[in-house]
């Protein structure tokens, strides 16, 4: 039997909330974002029993804060307790997070004799590696567990690494243009002088903690939407060079291309 999923509106009316509170919650990062199909966002169970526990924590008076803290402090492993001994939760589980450690023969391990100091530098340079004493701490393991599956693939580091920082500068050209969306409108323009009032700056401060979540919603969904694209046109190219494979020339071929 498969799991169930629903649309927007039917999880909603399942969990008793509104559409508008299902995407409240998902812009506060309290709900993971539905799986997309084309233009359809698909949730199932677990999205189903993280709103009724939302619920549930609303009722008892719990903030968002809160209760985003309480969640993500959970999918980490932590307790209540490690929440409270600290002013900054945060960065407790960021840390959990970071706290991969790789030593040279388990990077030779994963890359083989691509391991080389040119690779390792252009890793530090980039800031996947960083030199922790005789070894190198990864802040986001991710990067080198996609690296290892594209180099187990046959695609060189070297090439993964170029394309790794081509893709960060194309990040920072995205990332600049949501953040001139507020600039240019409430920052003067060069040569001019600023004047921010308390509520301007309040504006700003609202406008940012909202765009934020929403911005990075976006661009996963164009992502997603372009990789799709992509994929499509370079199945599609293998299928026209499949087609096109030269087979054994018959006399009636032969005296066609003559």
């Amino acid at each position: 039997m498969s799991a169930r999923e629903y649309r927007i509106d039917d999880l909603a009316r399942e969990a008793r909330v509104s559409v508008r509170n299902v995407r409240v919650y998902q812009d506060r990062g309290l709900l993971p974002p539905p799986r997309k199909q084309g233009r359809t966002g698909w949730y199932n169970e677990s999205h189903l029993a993280r709103l009724h526990l939302i619920g549930r924590m609303l009722d008892r008076g719990y903030t968002f804060a809160t209760i985003s803290e309480l969640l993500t402090a959970a999918h980490y492993g932590l307790q209540v307790k490690d929440v409270l001994e600290t002013d900054d939760p945060g960065s407790r589980w960021k840390k959990r997070r970071r706290a991969a450690r790789l030593t040279i023969a388990e990077l030779k391990r994963m890359f083989g004799a691509q391991t080389t100091e040119a690779n390792i530098a252009r890793g530090t340079e980039l800031g996947v590696l960083v030199p922790a004493g005789d070894d190198y701490s990864v802040d986001d393991p991710r990067l080198v567990e996609a690296a290892q599956v594209l180099v187990d693939a046959g695609i060189p580091l070297e090439d993964v690494l170029e394309q790794t920082a081509a893709v960060r500068r194309d990040l920072s050209d995205v990332a600049a243009r949501f953040v001139a969306v507020v600039a240019d409108r409430y920052l003067a323009a060069e040569g001019e002088s600023l004047e921010l009032d308390e509520a301007k700056v309040s504006d700003i401060a609202r406008l940012v903690d909202q765009m934020r979540p929403l911005a990075h919603d976006a661009v996963q969904s164009l992502f997603e939407q372009a990789m799709e694209e992509q994929i499509s046109r370079a199945l599609e190219r293998a299928a026209r060079q499949l087609g096109e494979t030269p087979g054994p020339v018959s006399g009636t071929d032969t005296n066609r291309a003559s």
